[in-house]
């Protein structure tokens, strides 16, 4: 009998949590699908942006060939980063700036370059933005307005830039453009003691001494040891 009422207990219990699990489940189920939903649909949204996005630059990227060969590669090239994204346009203007400087249209180029470098802030992409911004004061040279170029190496030559070095550079050779050789020899020798410097940066840096008749030091014609 003892044995009867505990396995009639048993059952009842059992009954009870099962009905409880079904009432939790009539209440609260829904979330748990709605989040597999969730989960599955953003999977699947992820990879269609993904393949969207690997579209999009394979199409931006046979553009940019294509516009490279044309007849004229500069209105070309414009079209082909004419697409609303600020890093396409400032790749365009980079392409347009060397088939401008191809024609003999430095100062083209460098205005160019400058407009696509305005419509990129650095926070979108820092590389690209420096990058136009360096290489127009490079294809434009002695034809840049110097207050503008000073402005605009001393942003690009800050601790830490992409291109800092460079920049730098070039600011020395602005200094000896502007007779300014001792200031000059100063700034090239704190460039040499910079870590990160290139062999062939090393080298022009040492040839501008030369050049300046300073006799440059022995380590500063070879490439730092590693």
């Amino acid at each position: 009998m003892a044995n009867q009422n505990d396995s009639f207990i048993d059952e009842v219990t059992e009954d009870l949590r099962r009905d409880r699990l079904f009432g939790v489940f009539r209440r609260y189920g829904w979330i748990a699908i709605a989040l597999i939903v969730l989960v599955v649909a953003g999977a699947a949204w992820r990879e269609y942006s993904l393949a969207q996005a690997r579209s999009a630059a394979q199409d931006f990227g046979d553009a940019i060939i294509a516009a490279e060969t044309a007849a004229d590669p500069v209105t070309a090239l414009a079209e082909a980063g004419d697409d609303g994204r600020a890093s396409h346009v400032a790749l365009a203007a980079l392409l347009q700036g060397n088939a401008l400087v191809a024609q003999g249209q430095g100062q083209q180029a460098g205005e160019r370059l400058q407009t696509a470098a305005g419509g990129l802030t650095q926070a979108d992409d820092r590389v690209m933005h420096d990058l136009a911004l360096l290489k127009a004061v490079l294809v434009q040279g002695n034809q840049m307005d110097p207050v503008q170029r000073d402005q605009v190496l001393s942003q690009l030559a800050q601790t830490g830039a992409p291109f800092e070095l460079l920049a730098l550079e070039q600011q020395a050779v602005a200094l000896i453009g502007a007779g300014r050789a001792e200031d000059a020899e100063t700034l090239i020798k704190q460039i040499q003691q910079k870590e990160g410097l290139s062999e062939g940066l090393r080298r022009r840096l040492s040839e501008m001494m030369i050049a300046m008749g300073v006799e440059p030091e022995p380590n500063d014609l070879t490439p730092a040891a590693d």
